[in-house]
């Protein structure tokens, strides 16, 4: 198991934390205009309500932007480098930063499919929604 950065939590976040602890990967939409969103907000961001629900997402996207840390952003990270840092639009609309796993760093591409996997935290039962290159047919 590879040790990573415990990231913050909230009220606001918990929810998303929840469902990764059960490999669900959730995000927000507004119950007034439909917009879903990411990262998590007190309010839509189109149309300012405060009424949103999570909801379940498929775990599949593309990569929209990466680039490869060859050097470590932190020091607890030094042993997954090279680390592959990406944004991925989800198959429902928005964007997330995460990492993709499991391929050659240099093989990761602007438009590539990819899963949503989860990876251990730490020792604790947390888990961090992370990216894997799509299996065909999926």
């Amino acid at each position: 198991m590879s040790v990573r950065l415990i990231p913050p939590n909230s009220e606001l976040t918990q929810p998303y934390w929840d469902a990764a602890r059960e490999e669900k990967l959730v995000i927000q939409q507004c119950n007034r205009c439909n917009h879903r969103l990411f990262p998590p907000a007190a309010h839509c961001p189109k149309c300012g309500a405060a009424e949103l629900a999570w909801t379940p997402v498929s775990g599949k996207g593309v990569v929209y932007t990466c680039t490869v840390a060859h050097r470590p952003p932190h020091p607890v990270l030094a042993a997954q480098c090279p680390l592959v840092i990406a944004v991925i639009e989800l198959e429902e609309g928005p964007r997330m930063m995460s990492n993709v796993i499991n391929c050659d760093p240099g093989a990761v591409q602007i438009g590539m499919p990819v899963q949503v996997a989860f990876e251990p935290i730490d020792d604790s039962n947390m888990l961090l929604p992370v990216f894997q290159p799509a299996q065909p047919g999926a």
